[in-house]
């Protein structure tokens, strides 16, 4: 079997020689399985777990522990007496590969490794499946470098504790050795190989939600100008549809974070007030003065979970993350795009268009079909569609937003204070209201930047906010279209139902804000908000609009990495 290299092999980036000198041989498995998947976790550095993972993990739990190290070549001759080595390290550098066996075992002068899987052998020829094999054969090409008399391969099934045998034939081998030369082919690409199409490979893969198979070949097939009529498509559903992680808010002055095991515990004047264990967090935010542990800190850091700074007011300082995502090309490319105006300002269009049409869904659902600032949010949002310079977007949305916000007290069933002439106002909000939405938008700016580092991007540049100092300037961009739909229908629910009311405000100065406990109120219903499972306009699934959030901001790193013609924005109908 040959893996010959397709069309997409045409953009190099990287020599032979800018790659690591050796590549894991679990890598060669994964290019074997499916070419994207490799470049995603071995060139991107992306990953994520899903059940089957986790099982996985659990399997390799014994041969993972190091034991006494085998014998030499050398050593282990004919009369030499058997043994079993777990977790072998080994590398060859004619084959450019490392390794760390599960287990080998040796008698008679020979050696085996033996690689523990999940599950039963699949009803297939040689009962393991070709990825497998690749991946015991290459273990084995190693170790015959490495001066081992090797005769074949084994592939340990845990669920029924069977052994199967690989033979080590020619042809195994040749496609072994095929598949080491092709995946450093792949590696140099400036872009990932494209999707798998409508392949069952996908349904257990951790990295579908990374990954976007059914929605990237979707989008590759349609013209840029033909997005937003593209009707949902039936397609695989996200899986999870919502977070299994949820963030923990801390906003106790004096409280301290530490870490009890892999337990996060919020403790008061030596009373533990709240607990959460890591595996089940997404994030921490901590309000004022809350004290985080050494200990803690790391510990979050080095899961990638982001600890996010606010003021005691609600302000968003910024967050502190581990290493985080790696791949540099998206951020270079990223850089390339924000250097070049046209392409900047394709992308502001499309956000600022959104928004507004957005808007206008507000209104819409809440006001007359009659209502005269409809059309001309309609007209304002095919404007900016169109516009031809930045300085006219600005100034059309900055029209839109004027014609919304006189709109907006209308919506309100229970006013929390009048807004003022100005409508929209903050820094400070001078009105309960705009002290609500300061608030909430400060949420989501916090909740676009975690998502936008997550996924490898530099928050702090964008195509329509311009670079300013602290400004998450693509946290922004991305959130605009959200606005409306996220953050100002999460203002008109609490205060319409009664969550919040006119006793839950403070004026501090010229300005007006949120007590401690309405906050609390706040930030629940803004996470219950972010579970809410929504219909994606373009892919028809349902979906939390947390998932939404990474959906959108790794569609548009598919788009700048140039495998999607557009951004497909979020405009809800």
């Amino acid at each position: 079997m040959a893996f010959g290299l397709p069309a997409w092999t045409d953009r190099v980036t990287a020599s032979s020689a800018d790659l690591p000198d050796l590549v894991p041989v679990r890598m060669v498995n994964e290019y074997v399985y499916c070419p994207r998947l490799f470049y995603l976790e071995w060139v991107q550095r992306e990953w994520d777990d899903n059940h089957f993972t986790e099982d996985g993990r659990f399997v390799h739990r014994r041969a993972n522990r190091e034991s006494k190290a085998p014998p030499s070549p050398e050593e282990h001759t004919e009369d030499a007496p058997p043994f079993k080595a777990r977790s072998v390290s080994a590398c060859s550098e004619r084959l450019g590969l490392s390794t760390k066996m599960d287990v080998v075992e040796g008698e008679d002068g020979e050696v085996v490794p033996v690689e523990y899987k999940r599950g039963a052998p699949p009803d297939v020829p040689h009962r393991v499946w070709d990825p497998e094999r690749v991946q015991v054969c290459a273990q084995a090409l190693v170790l015959r470098d490495c001066g081992y008399s090797v005769p074949n391969g084994v592939v340990y099934f845990a669920t029924t504790k069977e052994r199967v045998h690989v033979e080590l034939d020619d042809a195994l081998i040749a496609m072994t050795e095929q598949a080491i030369r092709d995946l450093r082919v792949a590696a140099a690409q400036a872009q990932p190989p494209p999707p798998l199409v409508d392949s069952p490979k996908c349904d257990g893969c951790s990295l579908v939600g990374i990954c976007l198979p059914d929605e990237v070949n979707l989008l590759r097939a349609t013209e840029p100008d033909d997005v937003e009529a593209v009707e949902p498509a039936p397609m695989r559903r996200l899986h999870p549809a919502r977070d299994d992680a949820l963030p923990m808010y801390v906003q106790r002055a004096g409280a301290r974070v530490g870490l009890s095991g892999a337990v996060l515990q919020v403790r008061q004047e030596r009373q533990t007030v709240a607990e959460s264990r890591l595996e089940h967090t997404s994030q921490v935010s901590i309000f004022g003065n809350v004290q985080v542990s050494t200990q803690a800190l790391r510990e979050l850091l080095y899961r990638e979970i982001p600890v996010v700074l606010y003021s005691g007011g609600g302000w968003f300082y910024g967050l502190a993350r581990g290493l985080g995502n790696t791949n540099v090309e998206l951020r270079r490319e990223q850089y390339r795009v924000a250097d070049d105006p046209a392409r900047s300002l394709a992308l502001a269009r499309r956000f600022v268009a959104t928004k507004i049409a957005n808007q206008r869904t507000i209104l819409r659902r809440h006001l007359s079909s009659r209502e005269p600032g409809l059309e001309r949010l309609n007209k304002l949002r095919e404007r900016a569609a169109g516009a031809s310079e930045p300085a006219e977007l600005l100034g059309l949305e900055g029209t839109a937003a004027r014609l919304y916000f006189d709109a907006f007290p209308r919506l309100l069933k229970m006013p929390l204070g009048e807004f003022s002439l100005e409508g929209r106002n903050r820094r400070p909000p001078r009105d309960p209201v705009n002290a609500l939405l300061s608030f909430v938008y400060s949420l989501l700016t916090k909740e676009w930047t975690v998502t936008c580092a997550a996924v490898g991007f530099d928050p702090f540049l964008g195509f329509y906010h311009r670079p300013r100092f602290g400004r998450p300037a693509l946290a922004l961009d991305l959130m605009e279209e959200f606005r409306p739909i996220v953050g100002d229908s999460i203002v008109l629910a609490i205060v319409n139902n009664g969550t919040v009311g006119a006793r839950d405000f403070v004026k501090r100065g010229v300005g007006v804000a949120l007590t401690d406990a309405a906050r609390r109120r706040v930030i629940s219903a803004y996470e219950r908000r972010l579970d809410e499972l929504v219909t994606h306009p373009v892919f028809g699934y349902r979906i939390s609009y947390r998932r939404v959030f990474e959906v959108q901001a790794r569609l548009l790193a598919r788009h700048l990495a140039g495998e999607i013609p557009t951004y497909p924005e979020f405009r809800t109908r």
